[in-house]
C-alpha cells in the first residue's frame, strides 16, 4: 500500500514538472501541444473508487494550472477524464474479476485495448481542454486541428511514457 502511494506520488510529481517546465513550451507548428500529464489518470488502478478518482484528476488539473497559470481549465479538463475514466475502461477491458493486475496496462488488458483506452482518454481529454478554451473566440477550424495534433502528440508521448514505466516495473520484479 505505501510502496503503491509513493510510486504514484512520484509519478504525479514528475508528470506535473515534466508538464510545466517543458511540455507546456512546446507547441509544435503552433498547433499541436502535449499533454502528458494526464497519464497519471490513465495509469491509476481500476479499483481506485469515483471520489477518490475525481479529487485526484481535481488536484492533479489544480496543480497544472497554479505553474501554468491556466485559470481552472486543466482542473476542469482533468476532473472529467477523471470522471470518464471508469465507463470507458469498461469499453475496452475484460471484467474487472478477470484482471490480474489492477493498473491498466498492455500487459492487463492487452495492446489492443490499451491502444483504444489511451486514445479515446487522450481525445476527450483535447476536445475538452480545446473547446474551453476556445470558448470565448470559437473558430472551429483551428480549435479542430488543435484538437487532432494536440491528441496525436499526446498519445505518441503517452504510449512512450506507458513503455518505460512498463519497463521499469518489470525491471523491478526480477
Amino acid at each position: 500500500m505505501t510502496k503503491t502511494f509513493l510510486s504514484f506520488l512520484l509519478l504525479f510529481v514528475v508528470l506535473v514538472l515534466a508538464q510545466v517546465t517543458i511540455f507546456n513550451h512546446i507547441w509544435l507548428f503552433g498547433l499541436a501541444m502535449p499533454l502528458v500529464f494526464i497519464y497519471f489518470i490513465v495509469s491509476l488502478p481500476v479499483t481506485t473508487p469515483t471520489n477518490r478518482m475525481l479529487t485526484l484528476g481535481f488536484m492533479l488539473g489544480l496543480t497544472v494550472d497554479i505553474f501554468s497559470n491556466t485559470a481552472g481549465l486543466n482542473a476542469l479538463s482533468c476532473t472529467i477524464l477523471a470522471g470518464l475514466r471508469r465507463p470507458i475502461l469498461r469499453l475496452y477491458m475484460p471484467r474487472e474479476d478477470d484482471m490480474t493486475n489492477p493498473m491498466p496496462s498492455v500487459k492487463s488488458i492487452g495492446a489492443a485495448a490499451y491502444t483504444k483506452y489511451v486514445l479515446t482518454m487522450t481525445v476527450i481529454y483535447s476536445i475538452i481542454y480545446f473547446v474551453v478554451d476556445s470558448a470565448g473566440i470559437f473558430n472551429i477550424v483551428p480549435t479542430a486541428l488543435r484538437i487532432i495534433a494536440s491528441s496525436i502528440l499526446t498519445f505518441i508521448l503517452l504510449m512512450a511514457v506507458a513503455g518505460i514505466t512498463s519497463r521499469n516495473q518489470s525491471g523491478k520484479k526480477k
